[in-house]
């Protein structure tokens, strides 16, 4: 197992070593592989996931099965169902990895257990509200900007992750076709 402590030194800086050592046992590490599911759809959600390395896609998936990436989480980030997660009811969303990835996750009964017996309720508010600030970003980027001004505004933001996702995972998170896509990428290289 990797050392916890090393995941996200915010959220442990605060605490005493005993504290440490006590909130370490909640934690489950895990190996996943490409292609396999954390979350499924109408299932439900028991963990939030902290992704240590490797890379996953939280989508959403229509009756005609038509699927809209809802946001990717790589090292440092959170990500789990959200709604299901803290209302405990089935997954609307599903959560994959796009990458073998290394994957400490909490389950709802430990979350809540350790905010109420240790002061991280701020660390998980401020990511919380990071995620809030992040996704109006997107919202807001799907209902002004035109594709070419998402794609500059993916790649202004997330750089690293243009050579960990394929073209086609990215159209479907701009909301573009694969065609469109490729223009666009051919037009920014010039």
């Amino acid at each position: 197992m990797r050392d916890l402590q090393k995941i996200d030194i915010d959220l442990f800086q605060q605490l005493t070593d005993e504290e440490f050592i006590e909130i370490r046992k909640s934690f489950q590490y895990t190996k996943y592989h490409k292609s396999e599911f954390l979350i499924n759809e109408n299932e439900e959600v028991e963990y939030i996931y902290f992704i240590f390395s490797g890379l996953v896609k939280l989508s959403y998936v229509t009756k005609d099965v038509k699927e809209h990436i809802v946001s990717f989480a790589y090292e440092g980030w959170w990500e789990t169902d959200f709604k299901a997660f803290y209302k405990q009811t089935k997954a609307t969303l599903t959560l994959q990895c796009l990458e073998d990835s290394e994957i400490y996750k909490i389950s709802y009964k430990d979350y809540f257990h350790i905010l109420e017996k240790y002061p991280l309720s701020n660390y998980f508010l401020d990511k919380s509200i990071n995620g809030h600030i992040a996704n109006q970003r997107r919202i807001l980027s799907l209902l002004t900007l035109s594709p070419k001004d998402r794609y500059e505004q993916f790649i202004k933001l997330y750089p690293s992750l243009l050579n960990r996702i394929s073209k086609s995972i990215l159209s479907l998170y701009l909301g573009v076709s694969r065609e469109t896509l490729s223009r666009l990428y051919n037009q920014h290289k010039k």
